[in-house]
């Protein structure tokens, strides 16, 4: 198995106007190829794991993906294009909204994908052994 972590500084949006800085790492295992990690203030005394498809944080650099729990969108202005991840239950309102800079996000996902290409995912499963396990 094969790893691939990126540690960057990104901003929890408490409020409108009350940016927060907090450190997050993003983690891929080729182990698990469909999905990415994400843990939310990283460094901090109560860090937070976030675990979604790896598919997804693929579009949600492009446009708005995702649905309830993760939702994704780019947003370019003034010259800087920026990753917006919304996480929690829309529905209940209790979110939380982070941004972060899109660039290292895609260069650290493109290296995810030189370890396991789009559609290789499923390539190393022994599905003997998982339908041995099953029966």
């Amino acid at each position: 198995m094969t790893k691939c972590h990126l540690r960057i500084q990104i901003t929890h949006w408490i409020a409108r106007r009350l940016p927060v800085p907090i450190a997050c790492e993003f983690s891929f295992d080729s182990g698990d190829p469909l999905a990415v990690t994400l843990i939310f203030d990283s460094e901090g005394e109560y860090p937070v794991r976030w675990v979604f498809a790896r598919d997804l944080l693929t579009e949600g650099l492009t446009a708005r993906s995702g649905h309830g729990d993760v939702e994704l969108w780019p947003l370019h202005c003034e010259g800087r294009r920026s990753l917006w991840i919304q996480v929690g239950n829309a529905s209940t309102g209790r979110t939380a909204l982070f941004e972060m800079p899109a660039q290292p996000v895609a260069q650290w996902l493109a290296g995810c994908y030189d370890l396991v290409p789009r559609g290789r995912e499923m390539a190393d499963v022994d599905w003997d052994r998982l339908t041995q396990l099953i029966q």
